[in-house]
C-alpha cells in the first residue's frame, strides 16, 4: 500500500502568520479575535454578500456566521468578510440597472482581492441574488483554493401565489386598466414577504441549481428556503466541507470539466431556467480555462427536455418544488436516463453519482416535474439563434407556449425607457417585433435586463402577439417571445444597429435563425451612414466599457484567447 500524499493544509496562511518577521501580522489578527492556537489552524474566508440593499441578501449575515462556526468546529479558523451586492428588482428599468452585470465582475474581483491579500487557505462564498452568485463562483475558480458555494435560499411566496414578477406584470395591467391603483398597491405590499431570492425559476434559482450541478455546492443547497433551519445547517456543513477539502487538497480545478458544465446546462434546461445561465456559465468557464461556446448549449439542449412547470412560464414557485424534494430527484432521474455525467467530482469529495445514489423519487401525484417521456417541451427552451441580424448569436427563451416562429415589422427603440413608455402608452401593437438596442455589454454599458418591457407586454395582454429582441438581456422572470444577447451589439455596429421601423424581421426557433429582410445594398448604405451614439462615461462604467467582451463570450472583463 502506498502512503497518502501529504497535503499542506496551510499553504497560504503560513506565509502571513508564521515566523518572527510576521509578528505585525499576528498583532493585527489578535485585535480581531485570533487566539494563540488559531495561528496554527487553516484559515477559511467566509465571503458574505449580506446587505440591507435587497431582501435576497438581508439574512446572509446569519448564514455567514453559521458557515464560520462549521469551519471552526472542524478545526479551522474562519474569517468573515463582506462584498457588495446590488438589487436587480429595485434598479430594474432605471439607469442604475447598468451596474447589475458589472457587479458580477466587482464581486469576483473583490473576493479574489481579499483572499489573495489575507492568505486564506479555503473559502466559503454565500450568494443570494442574481449576479453575486456567479461572481462568487468566478472568484472561487480564479483562486482555485478549497472552496464551496452556498445559496442564500429562495423566498417564500406572497399571498395569492405572488412574487416580484407579479408586481412588474401588475404595472402593465394597470396601464391597460385591467386593475386599478388600489389593486396595484395591494400586490406591491404583499408580493415580497421576507428574506430570500425571487421565488420562480428565475436567475437566482437557476444559477443555484446550475452551481450544485457543477459540483461546487453541497447536495440540496440550491433547494432550500432562505429562512429555514435546513439552510442554516447547509451553511454549517459547507464550513466543515471546506475543511475536509483543505485536508484532501480538493480544489475547483479538480471538480470543473466540460462534463461538469454539461451537467449544469442539463439540470437548468430541464428546470426551465433563465437565459442568464448562458452568460454566466460562459463566464465561469472562461475563468476555469475550459472552452465553452454557444454551440455547446445547442448540442446539449437537443437531448434535454424541459420538464418543470415553474414560473415564469409555468405556474409553480421554487418553494413548492422544495416541498416535494427539490431538484435532487430530478437529477437522479436525469442520471438514470444517461443525461448526467455521474463520474464528475463534487465538493463532497464524492462523485455526482455517489451523491445521488440514495435519492428517492418525487411523490406520486405531483405535477410540478413531468416525466421525461411526457415533457413540456422535448428539447431546450434556451434556443441559440444565428442569422443576418445576429451573426455572433443570440439567446431566445422559447418554451413552446409562445409558438416557434414570429414574423413582423420592426418597432425600434434606442433605450429600454423609450420602449417601455411606448408599450405602456399603447404604441406597440399586436404583430410588432419590438427592437431595443444600445443596451448590450458596451452599449448600456452593462447589458441591462428588459424585465420592465417584457412584463408590460404580458400585463397588456400582448405576450403571444408581440416579439421582443434586444442586445441587452432578460431577467429570469421574463417570458413571452423574447430574444436577447444579440451579438454583435448595436454599440459595436452590429446589424441590430441598422434596423429601421417597418423592416421585416423573421424569428424561427425551429431553424434557430433571426433574419432581417433588408437588401444587402441597403444595409451597406445604412452602415456607411451609421455613427455610434456619443456617451460620457466615467468611473467604473468607463472601465467596464473598455474591458468587457461580447455577450457571446460571457461579457467577461478578463483577457480571452482569440
Amino acid at each position: 500500500m502506498t502512503d497518502k500524499i501529504k497535503v499542506d493544509i496551510r499553504p497560504y496562511s503560513r506565509v502571513v502568520v508564521d515566523g518572527v518577521e510576521q509578528a505585525p501580522s499576528r498583532a493585527m489578527l489578535r485585535a480581531v479575535g485570533f487566539e494563540e492556537e488559531d495561528f496554527t489552524k487553516p484559515q477559511v474566508g467566509i465571503a458574505s454578500t449580506w446587505s440591507m440593499v435587497t431582501p435576497c441578501n438581508m439574512h446572509i449575515d446569519r448564514l455567514a456566521r453559521a458557515a464560520g462556526a462549521g469551519a471552526d468546529d472542524a478545526g479551522g479558523k474562519s474569517v468573515e468578510f463582506n462584498t457588495i451586492t446590488v438589487s436587480d428588482g429595485i434598479s430594474m428599468g432605471t439607469p442604475g440597472m447598468r451596474y447589475s452585470l458589472v457587479s458580477r465582475e466587482v464581486i469576483a474581483d473583490s473576493i479574489e482581492t481579499v483572499c489573495g491579500a489575507e492568505g486564506f487557505d479555503g473559502l466559503v462564498t454565500i450568494g443570494g441574488c442574481d449576479k453575486n452568485m456567479p461572481g462568487c463562483v468566478m472568484a472561487m475558480v480564479r483562486l482555485d483554493r478549497p472552496s464551496a458555494f452556498v445559496y442564500g435560499g429562495t423566498i417564500q411566496p406572497g399571498p395569492g401565489h405572488t412574487d416580484i414578477v407579479s408586481v412588474f406584470e401588475a404595472v402593465g395591467q394597470r396601464s391597460a386598466d385591467v386593475i386599478d391603483d388600489e389593486q396595484l398597491l395591494q400586490v406591491e405590499k404583499v408580493a415580497i414577504p421576507g428574506p430570500g431570492s425571487c421565488g420562480g425559476m428565475y436567475t437566482a434559482n437557476t444559477m443555484a441549481s446550475a452551481i450544485e450541478a457543477l459540483g461546487l455546492s453541497l447536495p440540496d443547497s440550491s433547494a432550500q428556503e432562505a429562512v429555514s433551519g435546513n439552510k442554516l445547517e447547509d451553511c454549517r456543513n459547507a464550513g466543515e466541507a471546506v475543511m475536509a477539502m483543505i485536508r484532501s487538497g480538493l480544489k475547483p480545478s479538480d471538480i470543473l470539466s466540460r462534463e461538469a458544465f454539461e451537467n449544469a446546462m442539463t439540470v437548468a434546461i430541464a428546470l426551465g431556467g433563465s437565459t442568464n445561465l448562458v452568460l454566466h456559465l460562459l463566464a465561469i468557464a472562461a475563468e476555469a480555462g475550459i472552452p465553452l461556446t454557444l454551440d455547446d448549449f445547442t448540442r446539449v439542449g437537443a437531448r434535454v427536455p424541459l420538464v418543470a412547470d415553474l414560473k415564469p412560464s409555468g405556474k409553480y414557485l421554487m418553494s413548492e418544488l422544495i416541498a416535494i424534494g427539490g431538484i435532487r430527484p430530478l437529477m437522479k432521474t436525469l442520471l438514470d436516463a444517461g443525461l448526467l455525467h455521474g463520474d464528475c467530482m463534487t465538493v463532497t469529495g464524492r462523485t455526482m453519482a455517489d451523491n445521488l445514489s440514495d435519492v428517492a423519487p418525487y411523490p406520486e401525484g405531483q405535477d410540478i416535474i413531468q416525466p421525461l417521456d411526457q415533457p413540456i417541451k422535448p428539447d431546450s427552451h434556451l434556443v441559440i439563434l444565428n442569422g443576418s441580424l445576429c451573426p455572433e448569436g443570440a439567446v431566445a427563451k422559447i418554451t413552446g407556449k409562445e409558438g416557434s416562429r414570429f414574423e413582423g415589422p420592426a418597432r425600434v427603440y434606442n433605450s429600454e425607457e423609450s420602449a417601455l413608455q411606448a408599450i405602456l402608452d399603447g404604441a406597440v401593437k399586436a404583430g410588432d417585433v419590438v427592437v431595443i438596442r444600445y443596451e448590450g455589454p458596451r452599449g448600456a454599458p452593462g447589458m441591462r435586463e428588459m424585465l420592465s418591457p417584457t412584463s408590460a407586454i404580458m400585463g397588456r395582454g400582448l405576450g403571444d402577439k408581440v416579439a421582443l429582441i434586444t442586445d441587452g438581456r432578460f431577467s429570469g422572470g421574463s417570458h413571452g417571445f423574447v430574444v436577447g444577447h444579440v451579438a454583435p451589439e448595436a454599440a459595436e455596429g452590429g446589424p441590430i444597429s441598422l434596423v429601421q421601423d417597418g423592416d421585416m424581421i423573421a424569428i424561427d426557433a425551429d431553424n434557430r435563425t433571426i433574419e432581417l429582410a433588408v437588401p444587402a445594398d441597403v444595409l451597406d448604405q445604412r452602415r456607411d451612414n451609421w455613427r455610434p451614439p456619443e456617451r460620457r462615461l466615467t468611473g467604473l462604467l468607463a472601465k467596464y466599457d473598455r474591458l468587457v467582451s461580447s455577450a457571446s463570450r460571457g461579457a467577461v472583463t478578463i483577457p480571452l484567447d482569440d
